[in-house]
């Protein structure tokens, strides 16, 4: 006895916090806490992580136990963790961690994380028409936002990805297969898809598992910007983004089903007269020329090249580095990035205007500007005394052409003509967030739902940036000026000028001898150490969650109690259950106060003090994703007795028509 109860204590002692995307409490009832139901499964929680990891086809199941307790467990990782076997161990013992938190004493329970799977109940897994089709452990996560284009179409593409990814996994030995969509005239995106299924059903049983889950994608699913469809035997998921490591196993092209021809005319008699058939053909004909020829010119008039860009540019400076050369090139095969001759600019921005000015940055001034075919564009034109704007143009060029996200301002182009350094971005006509939750008159154009999908659309752009994008990208400026919105007020994360890239395996820390960002959203291991990692941008989502929430800054000492700043203040009220009193008037009466207090909670867990205490961008996007994710209680935030220092004085110009501002460094990794 005292054996099994050393069991029990060890595991349950190994449960801090861990999160995975979902899960599905099964229907076997609870086991008795502290019992032999219990030992049983602790054991299999000590050993089957480093079970399925040294696996060659990442899967083990296991046993433990007799009779009325016996424990089975099954676990799979991705098919493509096999680079990663630490990682794929991590994945099992966090979910059997995430388990015991999300289905406490359940005997049966199916946990879903981004990189593993884990299924344990008191009945066997041999019985494959049973689990292959088992509604009991089904998961679906599905992005908020939708594809563009139309549904009809959008949706018979993803089906048809989705379908042919399906095949391909269970035709392969290891039931896993990866797949790729290339943006059409029918999605304008490029998709990403993967289907898995365990490696011990035969092929006829994983095609009938993934033909269950992928029918379960309805008309409203299937144009959605991403979604994952889950049972313990088998899963599929498509993205906008790469969101698995390797090239694709296989390109689909995108089904171009023409519409159907109308039915043939009654069969006459008559024959048709031979001067008709000329003069049908040959206005046809003339039309067909006419258009060539306009569309001919009018790419020639504009004069951009797309496709294969190549930038070289020499500059010396004496004031950069001591008159080191900055000698650059870029190649990249990006159909949508285009390459501005500098006269094209000087017409869309009307010789750049005051008129047309929407604001000055760290690069220079910003202006607004049209091209003659209508399209809107935010021009970013670096002043020419700035050596630092020439490594910045360097740094967001190389950067922004490769991240391609719905929640990540969109870079059209650049022009690069002598001592002019250009970047073309997407116009976003609703300015920036701080424009919005700042003011007393424009904040009640916010209400609950639209500021809970800006901080959802905040938490996945910054997860690409963290995790799904071909860098490791850290923002380090995140803030309201930075977060832009479009026509229908969905953010977009802007400015990447102070990004620190890692590759894609890199996950330490690093530091910098100077620091930059703006004071108020730094972490505070970064504003006085120069420590920063993915954590710091987590830190800084934090404060934007609690700014959103509250409609107040975090540099402001008003209306914050006894308290220097709103990050202190918010986790008392939040401590005393009196969290309501700092809600946005504007959203008075709450409605949603259950949501609300869960996105006070999640803001808090961001701004810990200790970067080790805050979550991951994933386990964030898990925990607005679950309304019954259980959620743990924050500790006192960082800068809880020191006061955090004036934003106005802490920053030297405003970025793209907003009038928060930043400050722009050099910085040198460790």
């Amino acid at each position: 006895m005292a054996g099994v109860l050393l069991i029990i204590v060890t595991f349950l002692l190994r449960l801090p916090t861990s999160t995975a995307i979902g899960k599905a409490c099964g229907h076997a009832g609870n086991y008795t806490g502290n019992g032999t139901y219990q030992s049983n499964l602790a054991s299999l929680a000590a050993t089957l992580p480093s079970n399925t990891s040294s696996s060659p086809q990442l899967f083990a199941t296991a046993t433990a136990g007799q009779g009325p307790d016996v424990v089975y467990a099954l676990a799979l990782c991705r098919g493509d963790m096999t680079g990663n076997l630490t990682g794929c161990s991590a994945c099992v013992s966090g979910a059997f961690r995430y388990a015991q938190q999300g289905c406490p004493n359940a005997k049966a329970a199916s946990v879903y994380d981004d990189a593993c799977l884990l299924g344990f109940s008191s009945q066997a897994y041999s019985n494959i028409n049973n689990v292959t089709q088992d509604a009991s452990t089904l998961f679906e996560f599905w992005n908020s936002h939708e594809l563009a284009g139309d549904a009809t179409v959008v949706s018979a593409a993803v089906e048809d990805l989705l379908a042919q990814t399906a095949q391909e996994a269970a035709d392969n030995t290891t039931r896993f297969a990866t797949a790729v969509m290339d943006a059409s005239s029918a999605v304008s995106q490029t998709l990403y898809s993967m289907a898995q299924c365990t490696p011990d059903l035969a092929a006829g049983d994983c095609l009938a598992c993934l033909r269950w889950v992928v029918g379960m994608v309805n008309a409203t699913t299937s144009v959605r910007n991403g979604g994952r469809v889950l049972v313990l035997r088998c899963n599929v998921r498509f993205e906008t983004f790469l969101f698995y490591q390797g090239s694709p196993m296989k390109r689909i092209t995108p089904s171009s089903s023409p519409p159907a021809p109308p039915p043939p005319a009654p069969t006459t008699n008559k024959r048709i007269k031979p001067w008709v058939i000329p003069v049908i053909v040959v206005p046809a004909l003339a039309i067909v020329a006419f258009c060539f020829v306009v569309v001919y010119c009018r790419q020639k008039r504009r004069r951009h090249r797309k496709g294969n860009l190549r930038l070289r540019q020499k500059y010396t400076n004496n004031k950069l580095q001591g008159g080191d050369e900055l000698d650059w090139e870029m190649e990249a095969e990006l159909s949508e990035f285009s390459v501005f001759d500098f006269h094209q600019i000087l017409e869309a921005t009307n010789n750049f205007s005051e008129e047309n000015k929407l604001g000055e940055g760290g690069f220079g001034p910003v202006y607004k500007g049209q091209f003659p075919d209508g399209i809107e564009i935010a021009v970013k034109r670096l002043a020419s005394h700035s050596g630092q704007g020439f490594m910045e143009f360097k740094n967001e060029v190389q950067l922004i052409a490769k991240l391609q996200h719905t929640n990540l301002v969109r870079l059209l182009g650049c022009c690069s003509q002598g001592e002019e350094k250009i970047l073309v971005y997407e116009y976003l006509p609703n300015k920036s967030l701080d424009f919005f939750i700042f003011d007393e008159n424009r904040k009640s154009l916010l209400d609950w739902n639209k500021r809970l999908e800006i901080i959802e659309g905040i938490a996945e752009g910054l997860l690409y940036l963290h995790k799904h994008s071909r860098l490791r990208v850290i923002h380090r400026d995140l803030k309201p000026s930075n977060i832009l919105l479009d026509s229908e007020l969905n953010p977009k994360i802007s400015d990447f000028g102070l990004a620190k890239i890692f590759g894609s395996n890199n996950t330490e820390e690093s530091t910098t001898r100077r620091v930059v960002g703006t004071y108020g959203y730094m972490a505070p291991e970064y504003a006085s150490g120069g420590l920063f990692s993915i954590q710091s941008d987590v830190f800084s989502f934090g404060v934007l969650v609690i700014e959103i929430i509250t409609g107040k800054r975090n540099s402001s000492s008003h209306d914050c109690g006894e308290f220097i700043n709103i990050l202190g203040y918010a986790w008392q009220l939040y401590e005393e259950g009196k969290w309501s009193e700092l809600i946005d008037s504007s959203l008075v009466p709450m409605h949603e106060s259950a949501e609300m207090m869960r996105c006070m909670n999640i803001g808090l867990l961001c701004v810990q003090e200790n970067a080790a205490d805050r979550p991951t961008m994933l386990d964030v996007i898990a925990m607005l994703s679950s309304k019954t994710k259980i959620l743990d209680k924050p500790k006192h935030p960082a800068y809880f007795n020191v006061r955090v220092g004036n934003e106005e004085a802490s920053t030297t110009g405003t970025e793209l028509s907003s009038n928060n501002e930043k400050t722009i460094s050099a910085t040198t990794a460790r």
